[in-house]
């Protein structure tokens, strides 16, 4: 009983948080491809509005090693990104999962508690980041800002935290496609990919100035160099600076994900209410998607981020020092592990350093496919999609697996999905390895996250462009 009473605590703010109301009816396809722009608009726009009364800097961005998987923008609104939103729907779903609190989803009233808890532990999660951010300086010191202007930033931080809680509960509802979390991850992904393909930045580089992206620096070397061949290894090979090679890593590693997302198990099974009635239960090689590698990134990123501000105020304590050595890489203020445990937890920057420290790469590589096994495994039980609780929905849908007894499903599901889901994870980390080793646009995390979630969105166009019946068929069987 102490665990429903937790739910209960969250009654009384439930009438004051701001919720989306659900929509009195089906939602047509072209209106929610219109919301979602209209979010992904919203979003955007956010990202490039600054905070009101910070200080510039050019110091190292404590949180560089998050930015990929939380759709932030340094110094922006966005600055917090999607990160108060999915910690606290995975704290909620560890809890629930654990059984620490009790919820019963069939219930409209727990399912509603469970959601005006979500939102409301997102809002104070977002009050504590924004306080800690301006508080240890990350805006300029407290002392400089001033009691008002930071009060101000903590203010506009969560209005944004927010704003992206409505924005994702507005598409969950139904008025959109997916969800926000997943759609903000994969815009702020491809956003960078597209950058460094298309920049028209020019830097320059001691030869004169050269765009930064890509695919532009290609067709400005060709026609400025009169040496072709020299030109164009420049813009295969070229250092520091985006080149063809590392788009074409990027392709690569977007065609692998996509033909490995075609790789499933299918169950035969078949309806005791509808006679003749046959289909299959798909497990996919990626039973939990991209969810083992955003767990690895959150751990590894939480891991950077404390490293990191450890060393900077005790730089010569030994046990700080076994966590991770911080320093500048190649003239750039942003710091980088360069020894301790953050070091192996970080994949080399390019081939050649990958080749000239072996013992370093290896066990990154298996630090990333047995966290990401490990991680995937788990998440199936605290997530409600492990066999035992497939064979309850199988069995609730009065379908059984043909060929086999009712009493031998389990059994089956039980040898089929956690394998899928280790063995699905560690394709997922030796994807992201072999990304970021060939230097892949952004990283391999990223390109992984962007690969899955636009995936998601196809096949979320294909179901809603099925016919009624066929939908509902589709529903019943998966």
């Amino acid at each position: 009983m102490s665990s429903f009473r937790f739910l209960q605590l969250v009654k009384p703010f439930q009438q004051i948080l701001p919720e989306v109301s659900a929509p009195e009816r089906k939602v047509p396809f072209n209106q929610k491809v219109a919301w979602t722009a209209v979010t992904l608009l919203i979003f955007l726009v956010c990202s490039q509005v600054p905070l009101y009364g910070i200080v510039s800097s050019d110091s190292s961005d404590p949180l560089y090693w998050m930015r990929v998987i939380l759709a932030s923008n340094r110094g922006t609104l966005m600055e917090l990104g999607i990160s108060p939103i999915v910690t606290s729907g995975m704290i909620m779903q560890l809890l629930a999962g654990a059984n620490l609190i009790d919820v019963d989803f069939s219930l409209k009233e727990d399912r509603a508690l469970f959601g005006a808890a979500q939102k409301l532990f997102a809002l104070i999660i977002s009050l504590g980041q924004a306080t800690v951010y301006v508080l240890t300086g990350l805006y300029g010191q407290p002392s400089d800002l001033g009691a008002g202007v930071c009060l101000l930033l903590v203010v506009q931080l969560v209005a944004a935290a927010l704003i992206v809680i409505l924005l994702d509960e507005l598409l969950q509802k139904g008025y959109g496609l997916g969800s926000g979390i997943s759609l903000f991850i994969a815009t702020n992904i491809c956003e960078s990919i597209v950058w460094k393909a298309f920049s028209p930045t020019t830097i320059n580089t001691g030869r004169g100035p050269e765009f930064e992206g890509a695919l532009l620096a290609l067709v400005h070397l060709l026609f400025t160099w009169n040496d072709k061949t020299r030109a164009l290894k420049e813009a295969f090979y070229r250092d520091r600076l985006p080149n063809v090679s590392n788009l074409l890593a990027t392709l690569a590693i977007f065609a692998a994900v996509i033909y490995l997302q075609g790789f499933r198990i299918e169950i035969p099974v078949k309806s005791n209410r509808f006679r003749g009635q046959r289909g299959t239960y798909p497990v996919k090689l990626f039973y939990t998607s991209n969810m083992p590698i955003m767990l690895e990134s959150a751990l590894s990123s939480n891991v950077f981020i404390i490293s990191q501000m450890l060393y900077s105020r005790f730089p010569d304590n030994l046990l700080v020092k076994l966590i991770g050595i911080w320093e500048p890489l190649e003239e750039s203020p942003q710091l980088f592990a360069t020894s301790g445990i953050a070091y192996y937890m970080s994949p080399p920057h390019t081939l050649h350093a990958a080749l000239v420290d072996p013992f370093h790469t290896a066990i990154y590589v298996a630090f990333m496919l047995s966290v990401c096994a490990i991680f995937s495994k788990t998440w199936i039980e605290v997530s409600g999609s492990g066999p035992r609780e497939v064979a309850k929905q199988l069995k609730d849908q009065q379908m059984v697996m043909a060929g086999h007894r009712e009493g031998s499903m389990y059994k089956e599901l039980k040898r089929v999905i956690p394998t899928a889901a280790a063995f699905g994870g560690a394709t997922i980390g030796a994807l992201s390895v072999v990304a970021d080793l060939i230097g892949a646009f952004g990283s391999g995390t990223g390109i992984l996250l962007a690969t899955t979630i636009i995936y998601s969105y196809f096949e979320i166009s294909s179901r809603e462009n099925l016919s009624p019946e066929m939908a509902s068929m589709g529903d019943m069987i998966g």
